[in-house]
């Protein structure tokens, strides 16, 4: 018995082979990261099943919101699984055509979209959700009178409130996104917008994501439905089709259990939003859906792994300093309260330490004081040369690094395992070399 969780057990025997094959060694590779190919796959397949759980299940477009992990590799591999991708940026939009996503299957959201990106999406034909009326404008003069190809809506705020990080949090009464439904005229004001562009033919929302309760998530949506019925309704015909309903869902970042689960989430939004899944009848119901899930798709699906470079005792505290720091865990170091991370200690081949706990600061390479990923935990006393690994990474981690102190970024490995217990790895990303000065920085010649 190991008294490991079957997750902690793989990321164990992904270690070990890591280490064997040489992707982490203390003279080169001290820092790396892994994407569980498999897990991906698996989690992709469990928000598919759990959308199709209804006796009238209406079409999904499960799109992936790219920020999570723009890694273009990870996107291909989402694209295969039969995702779409949700991009919030020129960067990300030019991301996801280089991974292979149809255009059809792009979603285009941002409260800053330029002129010149909105004709280029328009162009394209990736659906765009404006952000605001003089977005509506830019796009009225991009398109000229034409009908568009893109599928086009609106992003509205319920103005529901907020969740216990205030950041992640997009639906209070003066978010930065979309239109207001509950400000007064805001409502009249929508709706003659859509009156006037037979071409507004979807409505968005989203609510927030870390930190969110489900049941605010879900009322949310069924905001965003209750307008679109509002719409057609007060049109006496069916121009809003469908309905973006975000991503958000929370990751347990305490254990290696994945909850909350979509199958919940899904059950939230038939308790709140029955409309949604409700067939067509009359002008009412029969919406299609898209989702933006991007966090809960890949959090659990990666992790970070670092060698000890030393250890003090300070003032009885004991200290390890590893090379896993601000660089990967950006929101963890700045507001660790709000994004607390689990360590786990393995020696320098991989295997899981054992020894009685001692209480340690395990701080990263960055140079400031508050480069810290955790603060007084609880592991086996770690040494120079032992490994730490910090799980559920796989989004917003160490896939959009943090350039402080010019620390360059770890390798990324996407790692698949057979049967027979075979562990194969694929670089996603390789490691920068802090001595590689990119060419964009010239190097000058000092006189």
């Amino acid at each position: 018995m190991t008294g490991l969780t079957p997750a902690a057990e793989r990321r164990e025997r992904i270690l070990r082979e890591a280490v064997r094959q040489g992707l982490l060694s203390p003279q080169r590779d001290l820092l790396a990261a892994f994407v569980d190919l498999d897990g991906v796959a698996a989690t992709v397949e469990s928000l598919r099943r759990a959308f199709a759980s209804a006796p009238s299940s209406p079409p999904v477009l499960h799109a992936f919101a790219a920020k999570a992990n723009s890694l273009v590799p990870v996107l291909a591999e989402l694209r295969d699984l039969g995702m779409g991708c949700e991009v919030a940026t020129a960067g990300e939009l030019a991301r996801a055509l280089a991974a292979g996503f149809a255009p059809e299957r792009i979603v285009f959201d941002s409260p800053a979209k330029t002129e010149a990106e909105l004709r280029r999406a328009l162009d394209l034909g990736v659906t765009v959700n404006a952000d605001n009326y003089q977005e509506l404008a830019r796009i009225d003069r991009a398109l000229g009178g034409r009908v568009p190809v893109s599928r086009i809506g609106v992003r509205v705020n319920s103005q529901l409130g907020g969740g216990a990080i205030a950041a992640m949090s997009t639906a209070t009464s003066t978010s930065k996104f979309g239109v207001p439904l509950a400000d007064p005229g805001s409502r009249r004001e929508l709706l003659r917008a859509y009156r006037d562009r037979p071409w507004l033919t979807w409505v968005h929302t989203h609510a927030g994501s870390q930190g969110c309760p489900l049941d605010l998530m879900a009322r949310g949506v069924a905001q965003a439905v209750e307008f679109a019925e509002e719409v057609n309704a007060s049109l006496g015909r069916r121009q809003v089709v469908g309905v973006d309903i975000g991503g958000g869902l929370p990751v347990n970042f305490a254990d290696d259990e994945t909850t909350p689960s979509y199958a919940t989430y899904v059950e939230q939004l038939r308790a709140h939003a029955p409309a949604l899944f409700a067939e067509l009848s009359g002008i009412s119901g029969g919406y299609e859906i898209v989702t933006e899930f991007g966090r809960s798709v890949l959090a659990k699906n990666g992790f970070t792994a670092a060698y000890v470079e030393y250890t003090k005792n300070v003032g009885g505290r004991s200290i390890a300093v590893t090379h896993a720091g601000v660089q990967v865990a950006t929101r963890t170091v700045f507001n660790p309260d709000a994004w607390p991370l689990r360590i786990e200690a393995y020696d320098g081949g991989g295997t899981v330490k054992r020894g009685g706990p001692v209480r340690q600061d395990i701080a990263g390479p960055a140079c400031f004081a508050g480069d810290l990923l955790a603060r007084d935990r609880a592991l086996p006393l770690l040494e120079p040369g032992d490994i730490v690994a910090v799980p559920d990474t796989g989004a917003y981690y160490f896939s959009t690094p943090f350039h402080y102190n010019s620390l360059p970024e770890p390798a990324v490995h996407g790692v698949r395992t057979s049967g027979d217990g075979g562990v194969a790895f694929e670089l996603l990303r390789p490691a920068q070399d802090p001595w590689d000065v990119p060419v964009h920085e010239p190097v000058l010649t000092v006189r």
